[in-house]
C-alpha cells in the first residue's frame, strides 16, 4: 500500500487496518514518515520495507495538487507495471494516463469520477451512474468502482454490478479508505493463488465483492442502527468474511 499522506495519515492506518482484517499473510506499506509511523503503532506486523507485492493500493488520503515529483514518479512506475493497482483518490488522475497500463480498479465518489470524466474528454455523467461508469471504464481500460449509497462497478466490455451499502451509517469519513484496502486485499490473494494473472472480468468481480464486504461489515458494525466510524467498519470485517466462508 502506498496510501496517506502528512496531512492525512489516518487514511493510511484505515487501509492497512482493512487490509490485514480481510485475511492476508502480509501487508506492505510505503508512504509517509509520520503515515507510516502511525500504522506500526496500530498494526506493528506491517512491513515498512520496499519489496516484493501481488497488488496495489495507491492513493487514498494523497492530494493530487500537493503530489511530490518524486511521490509522482513512484506511483507512475507502479501504474506501468504488471501487478494490478487499486487506484483511490490523488491518484485517479495518474491512474487514466496514457501510461498506465497495469491492471487498474478505480475507486472515485462522484465528484470525483466527473473531474475524470473531464479530463478525459467525456460529458456529463448525467443520471445514469451505470452507464457513465461502463463508459469511463470503457474509456480508460479500467475497473471502475463508483462510489455511493449504491456502488456500482463497471468493467471494459461492458460487465455492470450494483452493491447496495448495508447501512446508511456507512456514509463517514474514512470508510472509502477502509474500502480499498478490503479491494487491494482481495486482489491481492488473487493474483497470489493465480499466479499474478487476474484479468479486466476477475478484477470486476473482486471490486464488487470488495464492496458488498465492506457493506456487510458496516451493517454487522451497526448492529442496531448505532452510529459507527470507519475503523469499526474494518474491525468487523473478520466476522463478515467469515460469514463468507461458512457458505
Amino acid at each position: 500500500m502506498r496510501t496517506g499522506s502528512a496531512a492525512y495519515p489516518g487514511a493510511a492506518v484505515l487501509g492497512v487496518e482493512a487490509a490485514w482484517r480481510t485475511g492476508l499473510g502480509m501487508v506492505r506499506f510505503l508512504g509517509a514518515s509520520r503515515a507510516a509511523d502511525l500504522v506500526l503503532a496500530r498494526r506493528p506486523e506491517t512491513v515498512t520495507a520496499e519489496g516484493r507485492v501481488q497488488a496495489w493500493v495507491i492513493g487514498s488520503g494523497t492530494d493530487a495538487a500537493t503530489r511530490t515529483p518524486s511521490d509522482t514518479a513512484a506511483l507512475r512506475a507502479v501504474l506501468s507495471d504488471t501487478d494490478p493497482v487499486v487506484a483511490d483518490a490523488g491518484a485517479l488522475d495518474l491512474a487514466v494516463e496514457d501510461e498506465a497500463t497495469a491492471p487498474r480498479i478505480l475507486t472515485p465518489h462522484d465528484r470525483e469520477h466527473a473531474r475524470l470524466r473531464t479530463a478525459l474528454g467525456l460529458g456529463p455523467a448525467g443520471a445514469d451512474r451505470a452507464a457513465a461508469a461502463r463508459e469511463t471504464a470503457e474509456a480508460t481500460g479500467a475497473v471502475v468502482l463508483l462510489k455511493g449509497a449504491a456502488t456500482v462497478v463497471a468493467a471494459p466490455g461492458g460487465w455492470t454490478a450494483s452493491v447496495t451499502a448495508g447501512t446508511p451509517w456507512l456514509a463517514t469519513a474514512g470508510t472509502g479508505d477502509v474500502l480499498a484496502g478490503v479491494i487491494g486485499a482481495l486482489v491481492a490473494g488473487a493474483a497470489a493463488s493465480e499466479a499474478g494473472a487476474v484479468d479486466g472480468a476477475a478484477l470486476a468481480a473482486l471490486a464488487a465483492s470488495g464492496a458488498w464486504l465492506h457493506g456487510r461489515s458496516g451493517t454487522i458494525a451497526s448492529s442496531g442502527d448505532r452510529p459507527i466510524t470507519a475503523l469499526d467498519v474494518a474491525h468487523a470485517l473478520p466476522q463478515a468474511v467469515a460469514e463468507v466462508l461458512a457458505g
